[in-house]
Formats: C-alpha cells, sequence, structure tokens
C-alpha cells in the first residue's frame, strides 16, 4: 500500500510513473531544465541568425552605398527586361583618360526606376544631361541590371554645334528647304 501511496504523490508533484517506481537516483526535472535550456539556446540563436540575415539585405540591397552627379551626352534609355522590365540607359562622359594612357570613352550605365523620369530622359536622347544618382552595393532584378540607379535630372542642355555645322533638318522639311532634294527647282 505504501508503494501506491507513493505513487500518488509522485503523481501530484508533478513526476511521471516511471520516475516514482524505480528510477529514483534521476532527479525529477534534470532533463526537462537541459532540453528547455537547449531549446531557448537554439531559438536565440535562430533569432540572431534571421535579424542578421535581414540587416545584412537590408544594407547590401536598399541602403545607398553612395549618390552623386555624373554628366555627359547621353547615349540611349531603354526598356528592357525578360520577367522584370526595366529602364536601362548608358551616358557618355567627356574626357578620354584611362588609366594605361590609351584614349577612350567614358561611359555611365545605369537604371531608372522612375518612368516619369525616364520619359523624359528617352526625349532627350543626345543632349547634355545632368542625372542625380544613388549608388547600392547590389542589384535587384525589379530595380535594373546597374548597381546605379537616376532618381532625378538636375539639367538638359543641347549639344553645342562646332561653327559651320547647319543646325539638323526637321524631317516634314528637308523636301521644302534643301534645293538639293528637289532636282526640278531650277
Amino acid at each position: 500500500m505504501e508503494q501506491g501511496s507513493n505513487m500518488e504523490q509522485g503523481q501530484a508533484q508533478g513526476r511521471s510513473k516511471e520516475q516514482v517506481q524505480g528510477r529514483d537516483n534521476v532527479k525529477p526535472g534534470r532533463g526537462d531544465s537541459f532540453r528547455a535550456r537547449m531549446r531557448k539556446l537554439l531559438n536565440t540563436i535562430l533569432i540572431v541568425v534571421v535579424l542578421g540575415l535581414a540587416l545584412f539585405i537590408g544594407v547590401r540591397y536598399y541602403y545607398p552605398y553612395g549618390e552623386g552627379v555624373k554628366s555627359g551626352q547621353l547615349n540611349y534609355v531603354v526598356y528592357k527586361g525578360l520577367m522584370f522590365k526595366t529602364y536601362e540607359g548608358k551616358l557618355i562622359q567627356s574626357g578620354f583618360w584611362t588609366d594605361k594612357g590609351g584614349i577612350q570613352s567614358n561611359y555611365f550605365e545605369f537604371s531608372i526606376i522612375d518612368p516619369a523620369v525616364a520619359d523624359s530622359l528617352m526625349r532627350s536622347g543626345g543632349k547634355l544631361v545632368e542625372l542625380h544618382y544613388k549608388e547600392y552595393l547590389g542589384t535587384l532584378p525589379w530595380r535594373g541590371y546597374s548597381r546605379y540607379v537616376v532618381d532625378s535630372i538636375l539639367s538638359v542642355t543641347p549639344v553645342a554645334m562646332p561653327i559651320g555645322t547647319p543646325p539638323p533638318v526637321p524631317v516634314g522639311q528637308a523636301a521644302a528647304t534643301d534645293p538639293a532634294a528637289d532636282p526640278g527647282a531650277e
């Protein structure tokens, strides 16, 4: 009868039937506290890893590494991509300096997020432009192919023509103003 009362007392104290019957040399709850500490440690490590990964992604892809202004002649702006359509452009910067002493044109390739800025630049092909950009450490497919993202246009200036160069003639007026275009005029 004493064994039955011990079991009832053990169960009342929250111990299992196996602990009460023959495993008196094991302290009650010792395995449970070890598991709880390990679970708490693993949860803490998991939280630290997730927060570290979120911080890394945030800094690498969303925090601007640098900002600046580039100026030059706008070569092109295109809208391209297979899954993510983005605006991409190229600016030809003046100057022909290289590290190796050769002659080379300096290009600035960039992406554009804002469709209004991209539309304005598409109508400014061949003109001198000043563009404000942000530089990121990594690229995202929906932001563009370049680490440089243009966010605004500071100025657009027509290219100055050399002395003696006739101005360009609009397409519809070529025949009316050029006597060489109409052989029967003389």
